[in-house]
């Protein structure tokens, strides 16, 4: 896993000069198997499937604290605005936040994201396009 590859998809995811999908492209073909995004501390954990492990900072300011409810329709319709308007991460970032999701990981070969709210309540999204396996 190229440090500087992830470092460089980090900066573009947040100031929103690349899409989604060409992100996961360029982290798949650096060798990170999935990532974990902590709202709480505000920031990025990369995994590669040797046990690499890259952190990157999350340094929007003005972002609100986890909301403590899980907003699973908030939440959804973030998705749905980012997916289908192209909504600048930042915005989705706080509306995530809003919603109480305190973190997610994106599993990339997985094609799944799981998000997870201060009490343990989870939502499964999969990527667009992609299907449920043995479900």
């Amino acid at each position: 896993m190229e440090s500087k590859i992830v470092a460089e998809a980090a900066r573009a995811t947040l100031d929103g000069s690349i899409p989604f999908p060409e992100v996961v492209r360029r982290l798949l073909e650096t060798g990170v198997e999935y990532y974990h995004v902590d709202y709480v501390a505000l920031q990025k954990t990369y995994y590669s499937a040797t046990g690499e492990i890259v952190k990157t900072p999350i340094n929007y300011e003005g972002l609100p604290a986890v909301a403590s409810e899980f907003d699973v329709e908030g939440l959804r319709a973030a998705i749905l605005d980012s997916q289908e308007n192209g909504q600048h991460y930042r915005d989705f970032t706080k509306r995530a936040m809003n919603s109480g999701v305190q973190g997610y990981i994106a599993f990339l070969r997985g094609m799944r994201v799981t998000y997870w709210g201060r009490s343990g309540d989870q939502h499964v999204e999969w990527f667009p396009g992609a299907k449920p396996q043995n479900i």
